[in-house]
């Protein structure tokens, strides 16, 4: 029997939503597209917000001035650093998490490398401080730019935000600022930063629109914590919205009206109202153990980039995605042993005794460093990358590993081998991993003698061996962006092809049933920490195939849990069967569709 729809789902997208794209009515644009990273609905008048000119032309200063600018930028770094403890001490009690966003742009500010680096350029190219600031920073900023993960890239915005700051006090601007309205807005911008973010009126701002970002950038990370409606990458925003104009900004489907009746206003007011109550009925679970209807036990787990995770709203049980690289991108040197041992350190203590799952470098590829030797390649992302660069330089990868060991003493440790593709690489890794405690023993340096070593199943050859994987790892974690690009051959820049890249392809669905089926059988856990985790088209069939951890981004933790809690073990099954059955990506999705609660 065909299941019913609730309520939501009649009235979740008005007919003309269903299209993709930018709508038009006659000359007039209907609505825009963007990304839809802070979930909700937001009906209001634009605000369009234009930042500070800071545009810096490279100008000299005399050699007997240089002192003196060295000085102006050294009280420029002082200032801006009592204005982040103030914006720190602002979010602190409310965002501990979020906050730590301005403890990192404190210690931009007080890097002693950056520091010098920018007054070595006043004194040898003989700069203004303000051209030196703009030189150093910019540089760094792109480096992280250059790196196509989204969470590393992302990063560079803390730098240029902190650019700013330091720009503005060095010109004697007056701070622009978006924290105090007389009405109901929807702030709309080029790009916001941080502190943008931090500082907003949250009486009044009921929604953001910026031009450019991410879900996984610091204004993205923001608006879920302070629960506002946000969409990012939205082209031409402030060339098509006029300040004061009405909009809708729909935070579900990633798309904003420009124009639209009376009736259509009230339709995505009544929108508007249920998903609050979906959001008030989701608050329900915050503190309920993750299980499906008739109780069989999930786990819930969240991922992170770096060390100022995001935690909104999470109450999870696990940490299943570290991702170490921010450590290694964000630095100009290889990090030190004890330098990666302090970070590892401060995220388990952070995590309260819950289990953490750490993937050791993964490096190569797309992600280059400049004090890395990596050959340029034709195709890296089939090349010299992840645990294929690691092993080829032990040395160096035993540095990371012997931090990972050490600081297990402080929490519940997993280790994860990205980018496998045979059981050598494994085997690889665990000997190293013997041989590093091996050391420590006779160091009498102590450990985690039961440390987990497990495997990031990301690659088709790890999904065709997933049986034999599972005798010797401890744990399966299920990567499905990579999975589904390499499954797919399917670059997901590329837009010719981007039609391709579904996990609702029969393809990546039979894979991800044979992997979490060959964990099963050596009793090993299954878990997902890819975007599908926390797809709640994909719950029933991640449910029926056996999947026992989900992990997913803090914000998406209650959805999930609620999620899973509306589905029998004989439910899914039923979904499962009907979804086995299907020959294309189509079918699959209007299945999934069909069945959504």
């Amino acid at each position: 029997m065909r299941q019913k729809r609730s309520r939501l789902w009649q009235i979740w997208l008005p007919a003309d939503l269903e299209n993709k794209g930018t709508a038009t009515m006659g000359e007039r644009q209907k609505f825009l597209c963007g990304n839809a990273v802070s979930k909700g609905i937001a009906i209001a008048k634009a605000y369009r917000y234009e930042p500070l000119d800071l545009k810096v032309s490279k100008s000299k200063c005399d050699k007997e001035e240089t002192e003196a600018e060295c000085r102006r930028f050294q009280s420029a770094r002082e200032q801006a650093k009592e204005e982040l403890q103030t914006l720190y001490a602002a979010l602190e009690e409310e965002h501990p998490d979020q906050a730590k966003i301005f403890v990192a742009h404190q210690e931009v500010l007080e890097d002693e490398e950056m520091t010098e680096e920018t007054e070595n350029v006043i004194k040898e190219d003989c700069l203004t401080a303000e051209s030196a600031v703009d030189t150093i920073f910019n540089q760094y900023a792109d480096l992280l730019k250059q790196v196509e993960d989204p969470l590393i890239a992302g990063r560079a915005a803390d730098l240029l935000d902190v650019k700013a700051r330091v720009l503005r006090l060095l010109l004697g601007k007056e701070e622009k600022r978006l924290d105090h309205f007389a009405e109901d807005v929807i702030v709309v911008a080029h790009d916001l930063l941080p502190s943008d973010t931090a500082n907003l009126d949250r009486d009044h701002v009921k929604g953001l629109i910026t031009e450019v970002g991410g879900s996984n950038s610091h204004c993205a990370i923001l608006a879920r914590s302070f629960s506002l409606p946000a969409i990012l990458g939205a082209e031409d925003a402030m060339t098509q919205i006029q300040d004061g104009q009405d909009l809708i900004l729909d935070g579900l489907t990633g798309q904003i009206w420009l124009d639209f009746s009376q009736e259509e206003k009230e339709q995505y007011e009544q929108k508007r109202q249920l998903w609050k109550k979906q959001i008030e009925e989701e608050q329900t679970y915050l503190l309920r153990p993750g299980a499906t209807k008739d109780e069989v036990k999930i786990a819930l787990g969240i991922n992170v980039g770096s060390d100022a995770y995001d935690t909104a709203g999470a109450a999870y049980d696990f940490i299943g995605l570290f991702r170490t690289e921010f450590l290694y991108m964000e630095n100009d040197h290889m990090p030190t042993e004890e330098e990666q041992f302090s970070v590892y350190r401060r995220i388990l203590e952070g995590a309260k005794g819950k289990p953490v799952t750490l993937r050791t470098l993964d490096i190569g590829g797309d992600k280059t460093l400049p004090y890395f030797s990596l050959p340029k390649e034709d195709n890296p992302f089939l090349g010299f990358r992840a645990v294929r660069y690691c092993l080829d330089r032990k040395e160096m990868y035993k540095i990371q590993l012997r931090a990972l060991i050490r600081a297990s003493v402080f929490g519940k440790i997993k280790i994860m081998i990205p980018l496998v593709t045979c059981v050598n690489e494994l085997r690889e890794v665990k000997v190293l991993v013997e041989d590093i405690k091996a050391d420590l023993d006779r160091e009498n340096i102590p450990y985690d003698k039961n440390i987990s070593v497990g495997v990031m199943i990301e690659t088709p050859a790890a999904s065709e061996i997933a049986d034999l994987l599972a005798k010797e790892a401890d744990f399966f974690s299920i990567g499905t962006n990579d999975l589904t690009q390499y499954t797919m051959a399917v670059d997901r820049g590329n837009s010719k092809v981007a039609y391709l890249y579904s996990v609702y392809n029969p393809a990546v669905i039979r894979s991800i049933k044979r992997i979490i089926s060959a964990a099963a059988n050596e009793n090993i856990i299954a878990g997902m920490c890819g975007e599908a985790a926390a797809d709640p088209l994909l719950t029933p069939l991640l449910i029926s195939f056996g999947l026992k951890e989900f992990s997913v981004n803090a914000s998406s933790i209650l959805r999930t849990r609620a999620q899973i809690a509306k589905w029998t073990k004989a439910e899914a099954d039923k979904v499962a069967d009907e979804v086995m059955k299907c020959a294309t990506q189509e079918e699959v999705y209007e299945i999934l569709k069909r069945y959504q609660r």
